[in-house]
């Protein structure tokens, strides 16, 4: 049995129970993010009690667990973005190819955009100054 089963009701026969089936997959991720936090919780707990029971004052112990906790869940959550695949490419209606070169009147950079969205795309910034047109998709032509 896969994850999700389409099903096609007629509006004469639409129920009122009918709910959206939820991915098992996320069932999953919420099953190890509800385990991760419940370690994290005990490991600053046990921290907490070992400082406690070394004599330091239970403000600092609370201000120390608790900037342990974030940076443990910031630090979990980076890592975790890296595992995330990378999104799937814009369908091809969206971007254009083009042949547009741009110099920088600061500085003298030059690039080249060979796609956009647009005909005619706004000048890219470089040096807090937009930068100038110098060949179009004509004069290459």
């Amino acid at each position: 049995m896969s994850d999700f089963e389409p099903v096609t009701d007629l509006p004469d026969r639409i129920d009122d129970d009918d709910q959206p089936v939820e991915s098992a997959a996320r069932l999953r991720d919420q099953a190890i993010l509800r385990r991760r936090n419940r370690i994290l919780l005990i490991i600053g707990a046990i921290i907490a009690g070992g400082l406690l029971w070394a004599g330091f004052a239970p403000w600092r112990v609370l201000i120390t667990v608790v900037a342990m906790l974030a940076i443990l869940r910031l630090g979990f959550a980076v890592i975790g973005s890296f595992a995330r695949p990378i999104p799937d490419a814009p369908p091809p209606g969206e971007l254009r190819r083009v042949k547009l070169k741009y110099r920088c009147t600061v500085c003298g950079t030059e690039i080249r955009m060979t796609l956009a969205n647009d005909e005619v795309p706004s000048a890219p910034r470089h040096c807090t100054e937009e930068m100038e047109l110098t060949a179009t998709a004509e004069d290459a032509l």
